[in-house]
C-alpha cells in the first residue's frame, strides 16, 4: 500500500458537501453506512433511490417532475427521468437569483486581458445572445458551433444556445481545419461563431485564412458571427459584441430530460471523430453528483486549466452549476515561465485548481517551487486528469506546492462527460492513487473473459447505466457505431478503453489507454485524423501511429511511415509530415519520432494493427500480442519487434 501523503481533519471532513449528502440520505432514506464503500455499493445497486437523492439534495429545477427515475435499465438504451421537463442553462443561471453582484466568471486571457462578469451580467448577456440566435432562425434541435478559446464568450454562447433548446459544439482555435471540418460537417450547424485570431506565448496567431476555408465548407450555416482580434469584420458576418446589447429577460425553454445539450468528440481509431450527444438532464445530474467528489460550494473560486477542445472545458461548468466563481485561464501556463498559472491562482485567491497531469509533471521537471514564490493561502484543493499522475508528482505537490492541500486526481472521459474514479474529501491521499470510485458509477476491472479483478490490472468497465452516457452518436441511425465503441467486448457492459487496477478498498490506479486512441496531454484523438493529414501527402504511401502512454511515463508517440517510391526519407520529408499534422490536426499531435518502415502491418481485412503494435512496444510478448495467421503481411511485424527491443535496451 502506498504511503499516505495527506489526511483530512475531522472538521474538514464533516464540513464537506459529501458529508452533507450522507446526512441527507440518512434522513431521507433511513440509511447509514459504515464506510464509503458501503455507500458506493448502495449507489450502484439501488439506482432509483440514489439518483432520486441526488435530484432532491441538489434541488434540480424542472418545470415538470420526472415520472420515474429509471425506466429501462439496459445499456445502451437506459431511460432516465421520463416525463421531466427542464433546461441546463436554467439550472446554472438560477444562482444569479439574489447574487446578481457576485462574480460568476473571471477570465484571464493572453489575448484579451482580465475580465470579470457578475452573475447578473452573465444572465443578462446570455439572454441577449439567445434573443439574437432566435432572430437568426435558431430553434430547438438546431446546432450552433464555435471555434473559440476558453474565455467568457464561449460560455455565454453555450448557455444562450442551450437555453433555447439548440445543441452546442465547440472546437479549440489551435485545431487544424481538417480536424474542425471532420467534426462540424457531420452535424450541419445553423450558426458558426469564431474568433479570428489569438495571442499565444507573446505571438499573434492569425486564423482568418483557416476560418475562411472552414466556413466555405459549411453550407448549412445561415449566419457567421466573428469576434475580431487581428482583422476587420468579414463581409456578411455579425460582430460578436453586437449580440450582447439587447435588454431582454432571461427565459429558458423547457425541454425533455434527454434533449441534446451538446455534441463532443472522442475519436476512435477509424473513420471520422465520434460525434457524442449528451442530454440536458444527464449532464445536470452527473455534474451535481461529481461536485460532491470535488467538495464544491457557491463560495469556491474554481479553475481548471483546459483547452476549449477538451471535455474539461465542459466539466468546469460543474462548479458554475453550484454557484461557484469559475476562473478561466486562456494562455500558455509556461509563459513567461512555469509559475504563470500558480501566480494566477494566488492573485485570484483560487480555492480549487485543476490541470492535466502533464502540467504538474512539467512543473516537477522544471524544478519550480510555488510554495516559496506564490501566496496560496486560499488554495484548498488540487485536481489532475488527462493521463496518469505519477507518484513523484504527488510528492512534488506536497513538498513544493502546499503541505495541507487536498490532491484529488480524477479519470473519466469525453464519452460520458464525467469521471469514473476520483476523490473523496474525507479520505486520505496516497501517492499515485485515486481515492475512490464515483458514486453511481459501477466501475470495475475485468479480465478478457469478463471476470472481475481485484488488485490486478484489467479493462475499465462500467456494469450499470449512467444518466450522462451518450444518448447517441450524431448520424448513427441504427446505433451500430455506438455499440461497437463501448459494448462489443462485453455485451451490455460499457468498456471504456483504459487499463485500471482497483484494490479491495476501492482505491484505483489508471495505467493509460488499452485501445489505440491517442492521448496527448489529456487531449484524445483518433489515429484516423493523423492518417488523413499524413497520407494526404503525395510523398507518403502509408503510415501507422501509436501512443505509448503508460503509468509513470510521458506520452511517447512514434509515427511509422512508408515513403512513396523514390522519395528519400530525410529531414525534409519529416518537416513536411510535421507541418501537415500541425496544419491539418494540431501542433499538439506532432510525433515524438518519425520512423521509416517498409510496410504497415495489417489484418487480412486490411486494418492497421495499431493495438498489437502498441502492446508490443509497451512490453508485450511478441508471440501473444498478435496472431500472425490473421495478418495479411506477417513478416512486417518483425521490424516492430526489433524496434521494441531497441527501445527496451535504451
Amino acid at each position: 500500500m502506498n504511503p499516505v501523503l495527506w489526511t483530512p481533519t475531522p472538521e474538514r471532513a464533516n464540513a464537506s458537501t459529501m458529508a452533507a449528502f450522507e446526512r441527507f440520505v440518512s434522513e431521507k432514506n433511513g440509511l447509514t453506512f459504515a464506510n464509503y464503500n458501503e455507500m458506493w455499493e448502495w449507489s450502484v445497486t439501488d439506482l432509483d433511490a440514489f439518483w432520486a437523492a441526488i435530484w432532491d439534495f441538489f434541488e434540480i429545477r424542472a418545470s415538470v417532475p420526472y415520472e420515474k427515475i429509471l425506466g429501462s435499465r439496459t445499456m445502451p438504451g437506459a431511460q432516465w427521468c421520463t416525463g421531466a421537463m427542464l433546461n441546463y442553462a436554467d439550472n446554472v443561471l438560477c444562482h444569479a437569483e439574489g447574487r446578481e453582484d457576485h462574480p460568476a466568471i473571471i477570465s484571464m486571457s493572453e489575448t484579451l486581458g482580465r475580465k470579470e462578469l457578475t452573475w447578473g451580467e452573465l444572465r443578462s448577456q446570455v439572454a441577449s445572445v439567445a434573443h439574437h440566435l432566435k432572430n437568426m432562425g435558431v430553434t430547438q434541435g438546431d446546432r450552433v458551433v464555435a471555434v473559440l478559446p476558453n474565455t467568457e464568450a464561449a460560455l455565454i454562447a453555450f448557455l444562450a444556445t442551450v437555453s433555447i433548446g439548440a445543441a452546442w459544439s465547440l472546437c479549440a482555435p489551435d485545431m487544424g481545419h481538417v480536424a474542425i471540418l471532420d467534426r462540424f460537417k457531420q452535424i450541419e450547424p445553423k450558426v458558426f461563431i469564431a474568433q479570428d485570431g489569438y495571442v499565444h506565448m507573446g505571438k499573434t496567431v492569425d486564423r482568418r485564412e483557416v476560418l475562411a476555408h472552414i466556413t466555405s465548407e459549411l453550407p448549412s450555416v445561415n449566419q457567421f458571427v466573428t469576434l475580431p482580434i487581428v482583422g476587420d469584420l468579414p463581409k456578411g458576418h455579425v460582430a460578436w459584441d453586437s449580440l450582447l446589447d439587447e435588454d431582454v429577460p432571461f427565459e429558458a425553454t423547457q425541454v425533455p430530460f434527454d434533449q441534446p445539450l451538446w455534441i463532443v468528440y472522442s475519436s476512435g481509431t477509424t473513420g471520422n471523430p465520434k460525434p457524442i450527444v449528451h442530454g440536458h438532464g444527464g449532464v445536470i445530474l452527473e455534474a451535481a453528483k461529481q461536485s460532491l467528489h470535488h467538495d464544491l460550494t457557491h463560495s469556491d473560486r474554481f479553475c481548471w486549466l483546459t483547452s476549449s477542445g477538451w471535455i474539461m472545458w465542459n466539466a468546469q461548468w460543474m462548479a458554475l452549476g453550484q454557484g461557484a466563481t469559475v476562473c478561466l485561464y486562456d494562455g500558455a501556463p509556461n509563459h513567461p515561465d512555469m509559475l504563470a498559472l500558480w501566480r494566477f491562482a494566488g492573485d485570484e485567491k483560487l480555492t480549487y485548481l485543476g490541470a492535466g497531469a502533464a502540467f504538474f509533471a512539467g512543473c516537477l521537471k522544471a524544478g519550480v517551487n510555488p510554495r516559496n514564490e506564490v501566496d496560496l493561502t486560499h488554495l484548498r484543493s488540487l485536481g489532475s486528469t488527462g493521463s496518469p499522475l505519477s507518484a513523484d508528482a504527488y510528492d512534488w505537490i506536497y513538498r513544493d506546492v502546499k503541505e495541507d492541500v487536498w490532491l484529488a486526481p480524477i479519470s473519466g472521459g469525453t464519452d460520458l462527460a464525467g469521471a469514473f474514479v476520483l476523490g473523496h474529501p474525507a479520505m486520505p491521499v496516497r501517492a499515485g492513487e485515486m481515492q475512490c470510485r464515483a458514486l453511481g458509477n459501477a466501475v470495475r476491472a475485468f479480465d478478457p473473459l469478463g471476470n472481475e479483478l481485484i488488485g490486478e490490472v484489467g479493462e475499465l468497465v462500467c456494469t450499470e447505466p449512467l444518466p450522462s452516457m451518450p444518448l447517441f452518436f450524431w448520424g448513427d441511425e441504427d446505433g451500430s457505431r455506438l455499440h461497437e465503441s463501448y459494448y462489443d467486448t462485453y455485451p451490455g457492459i460499457w468498456r471504456h478503453g483504459d487499463w485500471i487496477s482497483i484494490d479491495e478498498n476501492g482505491a484505483s490506479v489508471i495505467y493509460g489507454r488499452s485501445d489505440a486512441t491517442i492521448n496527448r496531454k489529456g487531449l484524445r484523438l483518433g489515429s484516423a485524423e493523423i492518417y488523413q493529414a499524413v497520407e494526404g501527402l503525395d510523398d507518403v504511401l502509408d503510415s501507422l501511429v501509436v501512443d505509448l502512454e503508460f503509468l509513470g511515463r510521458d506520452s511517447f508517440m512514434p509515427l511509422f511511415v512508408v515513403p512513396a517510391q523514390g522519395v528519400p526519407f530525410d529531414d525534409a520529408l519529416k518537416d513536411k509530415i510535421n507541418n501537415a499534422i500541425r496544419k491539418g490536426v494540431s501542433a499538439r499531435f506532432i510525433p515524438n519520432e518519425i520512423v521509416e518502415v517498409a510496410e504497415v502491418p495489417r489484418t487480412l481485412s486490411g486494418k492497421k494493427l495499431e493495438v498489437p503494435v502498441k502492446k508490443l512496444l509497451l512490453g508485450g510478448d511478441p508471440a501473444t500480442v498478435v496472431n500472425r495467421d490473421s495478418m495479411a503481411n506477417p513478416d512486417s511485424f518483425d521490424f516492430f519487434i526489433a524496434y521494441a527491443n531497441a527501445r527496451a535496451s535504451t
